[in-house]
């Protein structure tokens, strides 16, 4: 067993207790990502599992430190990293999202440190974040086609 498990089953105590048994999709430690203690938010939940995150005082996630898109063909997943200044804790928040219409909340709200990544994620992968308060393409032209980070994405010329 992880050393991290204590942390995750702390972790989902306190968001049932306060959000209830229904929120959360999945849980568990991630083996492969240094045992990080994995939270699977349901859709509709995402952005309150995540603001709970932040200002529950047993929790305190103050500091995102990552956040990307990953396209698994059968669906998107928006994958969320953060860290505890006052516990030296980490934890992963992760949802999946609908791989035709990705769109979910953004969590620019919470941590300003989420505009660029959500933009990155925007460009690469075309996941729309409500309420991102610029959401734009940042390394390709506005008027540039597709996503190429898509696991269908095909280039308009191959050669370049």
């Amino acid at each position: 067993p992880s050393a991290n498990q204590p942390f995750l089953d702390k972790y989902v105590k306190v968001i049932e207790e306060n959000l209830g048994k229904e929120v959360l999709e999945d849980s568990y430690i991630n083996n492969l990502s240094k045992d990080v203690p994995t939270l699977v938010a349901k859709r509709e939940s995402y952005f309150k599992i995540a603001e709970f995150l932040k200002y529950n005082e047993q929790l305190g996630f103050d500091y995102l430190s990552e956040l990307h898109g990953t396209d698994f063909e059968t669906h998107m997943e928006v994958y969320v990293h953060l860290y505890s200044y006052k516990n030296s804790q980490t934890v992963a928040l992760k949802v999946k999202i609908d791989r035709d219409e990705p769109v979910i909340e953004s969590l620019v709200s919470l941590w300003a440190g989420a505009d660029w990544p959500e933009c990155e994620a925007y460009d690469l992968l075309g996941i729309r974040f409500t309420n991102h308060p610029n959401l734009h393409r940042i390394m390709l032209g506005e008027d540039w086609v597709g996503h190429p980070l898509r696991k269908d994405y095909e280039p308009y010329d191959v050669e370049v």
